[in-house]
């Protein structure tokens, strides 16, 4: 039997003291909730609401209560039928669910997304082994604003099999888009969600006003959604880690609280994600070592609640695919991981939301593969230990062409796809090719030969009716 240990950086005194800091801001304080109709709701079942700040103070107790009637466990699908569970415990990655701008680490130059790039994202993610949820990783410059994340949808129905994700700007598009998930399923949207929504409360203690209609659709359609606040510490939070956490906690809180008045039983994806300031650059900081640190916390505190984890962990602030994205990523996603967070993203990402890159994302993909592989484990019984085997070989011998290391050597070993482990002869012999060059070709091949399963002809005119539709 395989047993990982779970990293743990709260003690359960340290889990509690947060959980409580965090009810009493929510009581005390409160959080701006700009909506009427979601107020008035509010108001209705216990809350105290200043209509003029829409500044809602939540009981401790209508906290209690909703984080128990929130669904812990729920799956979301591919347009295939294919499902991906959330709640059971595995380790799952999401691809960037939208950049602005295309970094070039090949030129070191950075240009507007278009939709051609959004295609190549989602296919290339559809392509990889380890990403298990495509995201649309670019938003398209080149279509109207308001169209961006219908185009952006469309695309990801059109070029992936699996399940997906993007942002979502306005309760317009998303009604298009539930429209869109409604043709490839055949059923009501919250039946068999393609997707799930993503809600960032604005630090400290805000919701937008133009999320808060969205999260109403989903919340009402009982569709899976995420609260991920950005909290980041010395800037919108503390400068103490602890209490970062305990604002980022209130805030998540406060989006439970919401989804389940509006919709009992809305499944709940727990979204720790806080950052840090460097105030020496005034720049938010994704790769720090704070950033793990938060991370195996944030863990800890929505287990506490029973919630499923998603971790913003395999991120770096370098500029490029480098040296320094290769420590930063992979330090923060194996701490995330072993702490036993459910979801990580958003790979594909180049610095602190510089832009996305398709590099970025090959790369990610096989740091994927290495840390699951640190999550298998490994098996120690009778035929693992190999005494017979040992003993058979004896001293001096090789066990190359035992039988045994046939039978396992696959599922024992990982094996890279981009990662070097060449001699260096024969690394000289192949030209001594530089990494970034090689991951170009690389993906170049892969999108030249990888085909998505296609998308029936009929619902694929459906969504391309919804996208004119929706642009007149």
């Amino acid at each position: 039997m395989v047993r990982i240990l779970r990293l743990k950086l709260l003690s359960k005194d340290d889990v509690e003291a947060i959980h409580e800091a965090s009810l009493r801001i929510l009581e005390e304080i409160g959080v701006q909730i700009p909506n009427k109709e979601i107020v008035s709701v509010l108001r209705n079942v216990g809350c105290e609401v200043d209509h003029k700040t829409w500044t809602t103070k939540i009981p401790s107790s209508m906290v209690i209560e909703m984080v128990k009637k929130a669904s812990k466990n729920f799956t979301i699908y591919s347009r295939s039928g294919e499902s991906l569970a959330f709640g059971e415990g595995s380790f799952k990655v999401l691809s960037s669910g939208g950049m602005m701008n295309v970094v070039e680490p090949l030129t070191y130059e950075r240009r507007p997304a278009t939709l051609k790039d959004v295609e190549k994202a989602v296919k290339l993610g559809d392509a990889l082994e380890n990403i298990d949820i495509v995201g649309a990783l670019f938003v398209p410059q080149d279509v109207f604003t308001q169209l961006a994340d219908i185009y952006m949808y469309a695309t990801l129905i059109k070029y992936t099999s699996k399940p997906f994700f993007a942002w979502i700007y306005s309760i317009q598009s998303a009604r298009y888009i539930l429209r869109m998930w409604t043709a490839v399923t055949g059923e009501e949207c919250g039946k068999r969600p393609l997707s799930m929504g993503f809600f960032e409360p604005i630090s400290p203690l805000r919701f937008s006003n133009h999320s808060l209609p969205i999260l109403k659709l989903f919340a009402e359609h009982r569709i899976p959604v995420c609260f991920g606040p950005m909290v980041m510490a010395s800037a919108t939070g503390p400068a103490t880690l602890a209490g970062t956490l305990a604002l980022e906690n209130a805030e998540i809180l406060a989006g439970v609280v919401i989804a389940e008045t509006l919709g009992p039983g809305t499944p709940v994806l727990y979204g720790g994600i806080p950052h840090i300031l460097d105030q020496r650059t005034g720049n938010i900081s994704f790769g720090s070592p704070e950033q793990g640190l938060m991370a195996i916390a944030m863990v800890q505190i929505g287990r506490y609640y029973g919630f499923p984890v998603h971790v913003n962990v395999g991120l770096t602030d370098s500029k490029n695919v480098d040296f320094q994205s290769g420590a930063e990523k992979a330090a923060t996603m194996v701490l995330g991981a072993l702490a036993g967070a459910e979801l990580s993203g958003h790979q594909g990402i180049i610095g602190a939301d510089i832009g996305g890159s398709l590099e970025q994302l090959l790369v990610d993909d096989e740091l994927t593969g290495y840390v699951k592989r640190l999550l298998k484990g490994f098996r120690v019984e009778e035929d693992t230990i190999a005494l017979d085997v040992i003993r058979k070989v004896g001293i001096g011998g090789n066990f190359l062409s035992q039988r045994h290391t046939i039978k396992h050597i696959r599922s024992e070993f990982w094996f890279p796809k981009v990662f070097d482990r060449l001699s260096w002869e024969s690394w000289k012999a192949k030209g001594s090719p530089t990494k970034l060059k090689e991951i170009r070709e690389i993906i170049n091949r892969i999108l030249s030969k990888h085909e998505p399963e296609p998308l029936d002809s009929s619902i694929e005119k459906e969504i391309d009716n919804i996208i004119k539709e929706a642009k007149e």
